[in-house]
């Protein structure tokens, strides 16, 4: 494979199958299976992800905003597409690209039935949001009766799913919060059906749900993390193959004598006669100053070298002392040898924040299976 040549962010494709064929094989086969690929597919391409996705057989994908999901029929995705947080404004959108709405509060529903009614639309797609316990979004039970009421004083929608989410299904301390939400979910889902007279999808189980809880399944599941590679569980990530890696190279190196101090605010300064290596990666692009002052490091040439001073906005500067490298050399950030959770954590932070936070300008290279 040819070394980078700048800072790139490597998509594996044959590493998101792997991760989806793992996930699907811990459930029945009649459960359907929606891919989450919101916030650039977790820092990645939605779209070079959705369309692998798709083509793997995934049934339904989920997005956070109407424009994730427009950015998807644009580029041909044809599947269902879930918005798990529509705003008002976006109605009109939503309908116009065939994208499918959470319904999560009851604003929301009169607002959408109306807009639905004056487009003389018929069983529109919609999907209701319990609220079990992780009180961000959703309906909470005693509001179950005017949501019925509402939905069955219209033909204008249908609803596709009902759904919640779990707060802490990777979290065996929250074992029980975690079936209390599952068997609330389960009252709160089974009084709406019977009122329906149909049955939508219906589905709670996240990532860890999925692997922690599959009992839960019911008749969809939604993954996002695990697609990625993380299974928020040392025992499950070896089982997952992270589907980005992170790239860069030296741009210069520098000897240094004992005494000299490198970058803004003279935060680190040399002990000793040292080599430095400068990266053209910075907080700009998403590694940010939380990696820095020898907290976390990368790999230059299979070895570890710490991020020494302060991240700056465009660069970063690590300690090569004790590693034969030079300018232009290839220098892994994560991925291969260095985990994106252990670099993640290094720094203090969770793995989510770290992929969804490098930025566009870092070059995106898929890897094909």
């Amino acid at each position: 494979m040819p070394k980078a040549k700048e800072s790139v962010l490597e998509i594996n494709l044959g590493n998101l199958a792997h991760n989806y064929r793992y996930l699907r094989s811990k459930l029945d086969k009649e459960v359907k299976f929606m891919s989450v690929v919101k916030a650039h597919a977790y820092g990645s391409d939605s779209v070079v992800i959705a369309q692998k996705l798709q083509e793997l057989g995934t049934d339904y994908f989920a997005v956070a905003y109407v424009e994730e999901g427009v950015r998807l029929r644009e580029n041909g995705i044809t599947l269902p597409i879930l918005v798990l947080h529509p705003q008002f404004h976006n109605f009109e959108e939503i309908i116009e690209h065939c994208l499918e709405p959470n319904i999560y509060s009851e604003k929301i529903l009169r607002t959408f039935i109306e807009i639905a009614e004056k487009q003389k639309q018929k069983n529109y797609p919609v999907h209701i949001k319990l609220n079990t316990g992780l009180n961000r979004l959703g309906f909470d039970q005693p509001e179950l009766d005017t949501v019925f009421e509402l939905i069955s004083g219209t033909g204008s929608l249908k609803v596709a799913s009902i759904f919640s989410h779990l707060a802490a299904s990777e979290d065996w301390k929250e074992r029980e919060f975690t079936l209390g939400q599952i068997d609330l979910f389960r009252k709160m889902a089974w009084q709406l059906v019977e009122n329906l007279g149909y049955e939508p999808l219906l589905h709670i189980c996240n990532t860890s749900g999925v692997i922690n809880y599959p009992k839960a399944a019911f008749t969809m599941v939604r993954s996002g993390i695990g697609l990625y590679g993380y299974g928020n569980d040392e025992n499950v990530d070896p089982y997952l193959k992270p589907v980005g890696t992170l790239k860069t190279i030296i741009s210069q190196k520098r000897n240094l004598e004992k005494g000299a101090t490198v970058g803004y605010n003279r935060v680190f300064k040399v002990e000793k006669p040292s080599v430095i290596a400068t990266l053209p990666i910075g907080h700009a692009d998403g590694i940010n100053r939380i990696y820095g002052k020898q907290k976390a490091g990368v790999f230059v040439n299979g070895k570890y070298a710490p991020i020494i001073g302060n991240v700056c906005m465009d660069i970063i500067m690590v300690d090569v002392t004790d590693i034969d490298c030079d300018e232009g050399d290839e220098v892994i950030v994560f991925g291969g040898p260095q985990h994106p959770v252990d670099f993640a954590e290094a720094g203090g932070t969770i793995s989510y924040e770290l992929i969804t936070g490098i930025q566009r300008r870092v070059t995106r290279k898929v890897i094909p299976e």
